[in-house]
């Protein structure tokens, strides 16, 4: 089933997000992962790519084995760094066969240890290889990223935004955000879009902190700010794991009581593999 016909269908779109085995890393443990999160009857899950899709092979499998074995619509995460088209083709040859009919199709983040190679890639921007998949095989449903808080290498909102509604004529049909701790970033941020004529649903990315030592690569990847509610409770409990956890998910608890109340119209929960935080966190908000 494509995502954009779930988003018809539900009020709230509640889905989560995992990532695959490195090559070579055991299987069965996030296999158990997706047994479990199937527990609380998650609308969609999606498998992310890797830097510079080094973990292709695996979020193809485990997009497949999501589909196949455990009944729930997979979104696959396709990145474009470093990749001409012909590599996007076999790639699309590949999940097609598997009948995987969506993707979140995302610039990918630049390798870490080199600078970006713009000669080994036919791509530049998420929007162009959002358009080459929608015109070259029109049968997938496509997603996009969207950033409350502006993209880490945008130089204003306002850029980051018409960003956004390229991606959108490009053929992107839904947007799910990156992490954000404070939702008035997100009702700013979903006025300033609605305002552009982008209509298309909006899921919320949330992030539970359940590690204080975790939060300072969060920023650095998201730009996110940390709200003082975060930061007192992560002075009051960051020493103590057990405590963070149970404090972190009551403060994303809080969040997503709050984004429902105020009709959003989807939430994205960034797992970290870890299922126990999202059945804690489905069935204290009564997202399921």
């Amino acid at each position: 089933m494509k995502i954009c016909d779930i988003y018809k269908e539900k009020k709230t779109v509640f889905s989560c997000e995992v990532f695959p085995p490195k090559p070579g890393a055991n299987k069965e443990i996030i296999l158990q992962t997706i047994k479990k999160l199937q527990e609380i009857s998650p609308d969609f899950i999606s498998v992310t790519y890797g830097a510079a899709g080094e973990t292709k092979e695996g979020t193809i499998e485990m997009a497949a084995s999501i589909k196949k074995t455990y009944d729930i619509e997979p979104l696959m995460h396709l990145t474009c760094v470093e990749n001409k088209k012909k590599d996007i083709d076999k790639v699309l040859e590949k999940i097609d066969k598997k009948g995987i009919e969506n993707i979140l199709a995302l610039r990918g983040d630049i390798p870490a240890d080199r600078k970006f190679k713009t000669n080994a890639s036919d791509f530049t921007h998420a929007s162009d290889l959002t358009a080459y998949i929608k015109n070259s095989k029109d049968k997938f449903c496509l997603g996009t990223a969207g950033y409350p808080e502006g993209h880490p290498e945008s130089y204003s909102m306002e850029k980051d935004i018409k960003n956004l509604t390229k991606k959108i004529q490009a053929g992107s049909s839904f947007i799910i955000t990156q992490m954000f701790f404070k939702n008035d970033f997100f009702y700013v941020y979903l006025d300033k879009i609605r305002e552009m004529e982008v209509s298309v649903p909006v899921s919320a990315g949330i992030m539970p902190v359940f590690k204080a030592k975790l939060l300072s690569k969060m920023i650095n990847l998201s730009r996110a700010t940390i709200p003082s509610g975060l930061i007192s409770l992560i002075e009051k409990y960051g020493d103590n794991d057990p405590d963070m956890e149970k404090a972190g998910i009551e403060f994303a608890v809080e969040q997503i009581e709050d984004l429902i109340k105020h009709g959003v119209e989807g939430i994205h929960l960034f797992t970290m593999n870890r299922a126990s935080l999202a059945r804690k966190i489905s069935s204290y908000s009564n997202l399921r």
